[in-house]
């Protein structure tokens, strides 16, 4: 038997998460300083936009555009975060992590002491399922089954986290 735990699912989503996130700050300094270059939109994986500031930093507009989209900043690094933390949990299939608060959420057991059924777990409690198995109370209904690859993924998705296909 390996001495190495596995990692649970959240504790992956958190690894990978961290590895993608982009810091606002970051993203304002980029945006007032570098803005005529189009830096910022290289920092959001925004390449064409990127790529146009480039071809027209020397019109002076760039650096206008790059003042007044350091205000904005803060939105639009939130919303990239959302959207890589959506992917990351789509892919792993698992809900998304509530941020900064414990989850509670109600659970059948399958297994163990009959006396637990319906009882309250807690994120920072150890699960006693698998997290597959866990997540079939009321979060069941947020999320919806690939017909390819039978991989959960959230209620709004539009393709599979894990084959692609058009859900």
């Amino acid at each position: 038997m390996s001495s190495i735990p596995y990692p649970s699912a959240q504790a992956v989503f958190y690894q990978q998460y961290e590895s993608v996130r982009r810091d606002e700050i970051v993203g304002i300094l980029l945006a007032l300083f570098l803005g005529c270059f189009g830096i910022h939109h290289f920092y959001l994986r925004r390449t064409g936009l990127g790529i146009l500031y480039c071809v027209f930093c020397w019109t002076g507009i760039t650096a206008f555009l790059g003042f007044v989209e350091c205000f904005f900043m803060p939105g639009r690094v939130r919303e990239f975060n959302a959207i890589q933390a959506a992917g990351i949990a789509a892919a792993l299939g698992i809900p998304m992590p509530a941020w900064g608060q414990p989850i509670n959420v109600t659970v059948n057991v399958p297994y163990g002491n009959p006396g637990v059924q319906g009882a309250q777990y807690s994120s920072a409690m150890a699960p006693t399922a698998p997290a597959a198995q866990l997540f079939q109370g009321p979060q069941a209904a947020a999320l919806i089954a690939c017909p390819r690859c039978q991989r959960t993924n959230p209620q709004g998705a539009r393709f599979c986290g894990g084959c692609g296909t058009a859900l």
